[in-house]
């Protein structure tokens, strides 16, 4: 017999740990860059011709996979549900879930920022330089805003929803449209014979495991693609900004803070009845590539698969609500537009009342449906706001500096949140959760 020496041999390095080694690497290595080089052309070449291609190499691919990704496994979460009446009850849910916790984060942020109240005492100077240096992107912004597309109101509104071309939807990025025309399909195979729906199941199926075996494959290089990203953040971001800006910063972050631990761990204890701890830890994966990329879409693909294999969460609940909270559960960016509205307020002078207030928790609820999962999505939709309750809206520019570093944290709660909301519609539907089972290692002949 040939002696099994499997036991002795060393295991691999877990993917979230080497993905924290790649994040702190990355962030050390670009704060010494900043603190050493500052702007020196060298440094400028390093970071637009190395790691942010590296980076976006890494997020390429991520997202690459979104579309087909979220058209099978939506589809195929529907047609698992079985029928319509159980899909409309867990579409219910979910969608107050969504907006519960979302009108939670906006309000908690506004509590905060009342409390803390950032804005008030900043420097005249401080406010100059940061308008001349962050004004271009703020000028940017402000004329994407204005040569928006107003909102249709009333029935119109769900014109934006329905596509004419589901492929064409699916080529520009239009998740709403494209969830749309998912949930159609699935609901259609619901309704079919099961002998004429199984081959297009078979398909869907069949595309849903190839896009997670493209994922496997992508997560190798999460390492370097993260640890790249995060060094052309911190060595071009630098340390005084935070300085000018640390009470604002401190604001939002102890915000994050609290509704990622301490709402979610409520929620998952009282609703999902599930450890918070374990929870957290079987995530990690999930948390430090949202945090990294800042964009839930492209966190999309690890966020079902770490979803499924590691808290347990059935196949049909992921593919049902985490494309759709991928999209419409933005969490931390409503938390974020709510300091922010406010902290802008305070440094302008603007004196907003408690009736106004509340005015700015419903639109960011709603402008968090409405923000884009990509970095950077919510500014324009944040601009709106500002002026919807007379807030220059070129204030902006004062926060340009440290929105890349928000919008990673407000990212991560956007994405953690998605996952408390499926695993709270499991327990209430009464369904198991499957914990992951690796397969047994091949063992040796004898």
């Amino acid at each position: 017999m040939v002696p099994d020496h499997s036991s002795t041999l060393p295991r691999p390095m877990p993917l979230h740990t080497r993905i924290c080694l790649g994040l702190l690497a990355g962030g050390a290595c670009g704060v010494g860059a900043n603190v050493l080089a500052g702007e020196h052309a060298a440094l400028h070449w390093l970071i637009t011709r190395v790691t942010e291609p590296v980076g976006q190499i890494f997020l390429r691919l991520m997202v690459m996979v979104v579309v087909p990704l979220v058209f099978s496994s939506l589809t195929l979460g529907v047609a698992g549900l079985g029928n319509l009446r159980q899909l409309g009850r867990i579409g219910l849910k979910t969608l107050a879930l969504f907006l519960l916790s979302t009108a939670i984060a906006a309000g908690c942020g506004l509590l905060l920022v009342n409390t803390i109240r950032p804005g008030v005492g900043l420097a005249d100077e401080v406010k100059t330089r940061l308008i001349e240096q962050y004004g271009t992107q703020s000028r940017e912004s402000l004329a994407g805003v204005g040569t928006a597309k107003p909102a249709a109101l009333g029935l119109g509104a769900l014109l934006e929803f329905i596509p004419r071309n589901p492929l064409a939807a699916a080529v520009q990025g239009d998740m709403l449209a494209l969830i749309v025309f998912s949930l159609l399909v699935g609901i259609a195979l619901t309704g079919m014979p099961k002998e004429r729906a199984q081959p297009l199941l078979g398909v869907l199926t069949a595309l849903a495991d190839a896009m997670v075996a493209i994922i496997d494959l992508t997560m190798r290089l999460a390492p370097f693609g993260i640890a790249a990203l995060i060094f052309s953040v911190t060595a071009r971001f630098g340390i005084d900004l935070l300085y000018k800006l640390g009470w604002y910063v401190f604001t939002v972050v102890t915000g994050l803070f609290v509704h990622q631990f301490v709402v979610f761990s409520l929620a998952l204890l009282l609703l999902a009845r599930l450890s918070p701890w374990r929870f957290f830890t079987a995530i990690e994966s999930i948390i430090l590539t949202a945090f990294s990329s800042s964009s839930s879409n492209a966190t999309l693909p690890t966020t079902m698969r770490i979803a499924e294999e590691e808290v347990g969460i059935p196949r049909e609940i992921c593919g049902f609500v985490l494309p759709l909270g991928a999209t419409m559960n933005m969490n931390g960016t409503a938390l974020f537009e709510g300091v922010t509205v406010l902290f802008l307020a305070q440094v302008f002078g603007v004196s907003l009342s408690l009736t106004t207030q509340l005015l700015v928790v419903w639109f960011c609820v709603l402008s968090a449906i409405g923000t884009a999962g990509v970095p950077g999505g919510t500014i324009p939709l944040l601009i709106m706001v500002l002026q919807s309750v007379q807030v220059p809206g070129e204030g902006i520019a004062l926060i340009m500096g440290v929105d890349r570093l928000l919008d990673m944290c407000r990212t991560t709660v956007n994405v953690t949140g998605d996952v408390v909301v499926a695993a709270i519609v499991t327990r209430s539907e009464n369904l198991p959760f499957r914990p992951y089972q690796a397969p047994p290692l091949p063992t040796a002949p004898e």
